[in-house]
């Protein structure tokens, strides 16, 4: 049942899109300026990593608890915090002088865009009607699925043109206008009271930590017994977390009950192997590129234009489509052309391969892209009641929070191990600008070789998606009144 508001829905989702795009951004934007970064502040590959892994992992643990606290304080007034502390930190990064500020500011700017993320699909799920809510999730779609890829291009022109601090600094005055467009177009919505279960933050934000942080510096110190040790204990954690919300009969952060909607868990499993292949590709492609290429950043972020432009031209399409069609058959596409194409980047990915060579795969991957956002977010949210849109939303985003801060470690500890096989420094020195003679072919296979990692893990997300049932409509009292709604708050 949706919300009766007196505003038009699709303004209100412009207004939250506007807000979101930018932090998408920031998730990939970072990707084409790890050359500049590590040349400016005399960082190797294996710590450049932490900028992006920093942001991905306190992006990713407090979404569990964000969601929740839209459904109590009300989407746009946790939306407004996270628009804050995101703009603020945003500064932060643009100011610091060394890789440690850099990094923990980027840390805090993944707080802010925890708090804004959930807020944006509860408050589709709750103004749009049913038959409306694939479209306005195809919207949604494109603009999840273009921002990550568009933010190696804005940040190449960027970084080229002002410098890297750039990439951060633009969010300032972008991050002011989004605040105003929320404050005149978002409306306030009903709340829900909830109880918040602090042992299980812990345990949850200390699990992921010591998780990725294993995977990430496994490499960089030899996958030594602490390391080891530090996977383990993140496991357990993590387990225990899983433990405690089974049997906790009021309310988990976690809501196992939400997985016993069938395509809500599948969705949820295909969008985390969609998280890690995003975050996975990027790096070693952007190195290629500007490393053994020796492109510019702008020119190497405008070689992937082309899978932007499709992204953006083929969701809204795939999100009136998805109504329509057997929720499988789309995403299931989407998924197997997006492993085809890094699969068939990482092939070519030699020193002399020539640009068109390149653009085939990302046509690919532009248009199987396009097929995967939108689709799953609306069979996930589709079946969920009301009163559960902003935990479902937390959870499903946290999934996909989840697999690009694994994509991002994963990758991070691959490429320093392919390149220590390959007979290159492990710690990347060298990748900061073009490389010459044999260390190219040298240093193009170890970073062909780390695409295996983002293509392979995509089998998850075809499987899950051939797993796909009907959809079954959200429960809802038949005599509940239509919720109204103060549209200026």
């Amino acid at each position: 049942m949706a919300v009766q508001n007196d505003r038009n829905p699709w303004v209100t989702l412009g207004a939250l899109c506007f807000g979101f795009f930018m932090l998408l951004v920031d998730m990939t934007i970072v990707a084409v300026a790890n050359p500049a970064i590590m040349a400016e502040l005399h960082a190797g590959v294996s710590t450049v990593v932490w900028v992006t892994s920093a942001y991905l992992l306190a992006y990713a643990v407090p979404l569990l608890v964000t969601g929740r606290l839209g459904d109590q304080f009300g989407p746009r007034v946790i939306y407004l915090v996270g628009l804050t502390v995101f703009t603020l930190a945003s500064l932060g990064c643009g100011l610091s002088t060394s890789v440690t500020m850099l990094i923990a500011a980027r840390a805090v700017q993944g707080i802010g865009a925890a708090l804004m993320t959930p807020q944006t699909m509860a408050v589709i799920t709750r103004i749009f009607p049913g038959d409306k809510r694939g479209a306005a999730m195809g919207a949604w779609g494109s603009v999840a699925g273009v921002a990550s890829l568009i933010g190696p291009i804005i940040g190449g022109v960027l970084v080229d043109g002002l410098g890297w601090k750039w990439i951060f600094l633009v969010n300032v005055p972008i991050g002011v206008v989004a605040f105003v467009l929320a404050v005149v177009f978002v409306p306030s919505l009903p709340t829900h009271r909830h109880r918040f279960d602090l042992p299980s933050v812990a345990l949850s934000v200390g699990g992921m930590f010591l998780l990725v942080f294993g995977i990430q510096q496994g490499n960089a110190e030899h996958w030594s017994g602490r390391i080891w040790l530090c996977i383990g204990a993140g496991v357990v954690l993590l387990l225990a977390f899983l433990a405690v919300q089974a049997r906790d009969s009021g309310e988990p952060l976690v809501p196992l009950s939400l997985f016993r909607d069938r395509n809500f868990a599948l969705s949820t499993l295909a969008m985390t192997a969609m998280g890690v292949a995003t975050t996975g590709m990027m790096l070693p492609g952007y190195f290629y590129l500007e490393s053994v290429r020796g492109m510019s950043p702008t020119r190497a972020a405008t070689v992937w234009i082309v899978m932007a432009f499709l992204t953006a031209l083929f969701s809204p399409i795939v999100g009136k489509l998805v109504d329509r069609v057997h929720p499988r058959s789309v995403p299931t596409v989407g998924f197997a052309g997006f492993a085809l194409g890094i699969a068939w980047f990482g092939l070519v990915m030699k020193p002399g391969t020539a640009l068109w060579q390149l653009l085939l795969p990302l046509v690919c991957m532009g248009v199987a892209n396009a097929c995967v956002w939108s689709p799953l977010a609306a069979i996930a949210t589709y079946g969920l009641p009301m009163h559960q849109a902003g935990v479902g939303a937390g959870v499903y985003n946290t999934a996909r929070q989840v697999g690009l801060v694994l994509g991002s470690a994963g990758v991070g500890a691959l490429i320093p191990a392919r390149l220590t096989a390959h007979g290159l420094p492990s710690a990347g020195e060298g990748a900061g600008g073009a490389l010459t003679g044999a260390a190219k072919s040298e240093f193009s296979a170890a970073l062909a070789q780390s695409m295996v990692l983002p293509s392979t893990v995509l089998i998850i997300g075809i499987v899950a998606c051939l797993l796909l049932g009907n959809r079954t409509p959200a429960p809802s009292p038949a005599a509940a009144a239509p919720e109204t709604v103060d549209a200026l708050g």
